[in-house]
């Protein structure tokens, strides 16, 4: 059996098994605890403008949708942004992008320091996104899932005027369940190609993957967005690992039956988000190549990075809408 990426992520059948999100608090209209006061019984975090920081990294999917969707939703002056560089160590995410290496807010020099004020005691794999609180320095959460839907909806009163409904009430069963399957067979599955390390766990991910794609071909083909005529959480969740496909999937981790630009539904769509401001503005190929191809030498262990794809197709007409 190959070499594990994440040997504590990694089955005995050589299938890869995310980790869970460690800290699941969060912020809410409704927490009873007082202004600049910390969790209250019920892990909910007291709703204050410009007290919480969100950390992310251009390359890392997960952490692209909070980024969109703060962004959408008008919230860059009440949640700030910290960025970590594209190049993962065994320390972890560095904030080697900001001056002499410092978060300038958090002042710390790796978002593990954050973790372990927060658990001294945590030895798992740091993750992005993480909001942290800048009065504690404390992770509020880095439970990705929650964080998009919470600033759509315990945010609210924060959104700027004529900001969309990225999570309407009406949808939410359905969106729900698309939600999950998108995360297992295509956000999550293109991770479970990759770090897979026997043929079987590999083959099984793969099939799932692209007969995903091919359902969600289907599905788009007859309406512009995934769950109907505007965007949503879904089409965020969807969007950050197709812009990625080409790229890094398509190549280092073998999702390689078709490339993004050989499915003409879901390349088409694809374009149409990129072009929609919000979305295109926040995409870094470069960050994106040399996180994927530079960190994960059990794949790639010479840390060639890929001079391609041609990028200019991003911009061309799509044709949708």
């Amino acid at each position: 059996m190959a070499r594990a990426q994440f040997s504590a992520e990694t089955s005995g059948g050589g299938a890869f098994v995310r980790q869970p999100n460690r800290f699941t608090g969060r912020v809410t209209a409704d927490s009873t605890s007082p202004p600049g006061g910390g969790p209250d019984e019920q892990d909910r975090w007291p709703l204050e403008a410009g007290r919480y920081r969100l950390i992310w990294c251009r390359a890392c999917p997960w952490a692209h949708r909070a980024r969109i969707v703060r962004g959408l939703l008008g919230l860059d002056d009440a949640i700030s942004l910290g960025t970590v560089d594209p190049i993962r160590d065994e320390r972890g995410w560095a904030f080697a992008l900001d001056p002499d290496g410092f978060d300038p807010v958090l002042g710390v020099s790796f978002l593990s320091e954050a973790y372990l004020a927060t658990d001294q005691d945590y030895t798992g794999r740091v993750t992005v996104p993480a909001l942290v609180d800048t009065l504690t320095g404390r992770v509020v959460t880095n439970d990705y899932p929650q964080l998009t839907l919470d600033f759509s909806t315990e945010w609210r009163s924060l959104h700027r005027a004529g900001a969309p409904d990225l999570y309407p009430v009406e949808l939410r069963p359905e969106m729900d369940a698309l939600m999950a399957e998108i995360h297992t067979d295509v956000n999550n599955g293109v991770y479970r190609c990759g770090f897979a390390t026997s043929q079987q766990a590999y083959d099984e991910a793969f099939r799932a993957l692209f007969a995903r794609l091919d359902a969600l071909s289907e599905r788009l083909a007859g309406q512009r967005y995934l769950m109907g005529g505007a965007i949503t959480e879904a089409d965020v969740r969807l969007f950050t690992t197709l812009v990625r496909f080409d790229a890094a999937y398509h190549g280092h981790f073998k999702c390689n039956r078709n490339k993004l630009t050989e499915m003409p539904v879901l390349w088409a769509y694809a374009r149409d988000l990129f072009q929609t401001p919000g979305f295109g503005e926040t995409v870094d190929f470069d960050h994106i190549k040399r996180h994927y191809y530079g960190t994960h030498r059990e794949i790639n262990p010479s840390g060639i990075v890929p001079l391609g794809p041609d990028e200019s197709g991003w911009s061309t007409p799509h044709g949708r809408g």
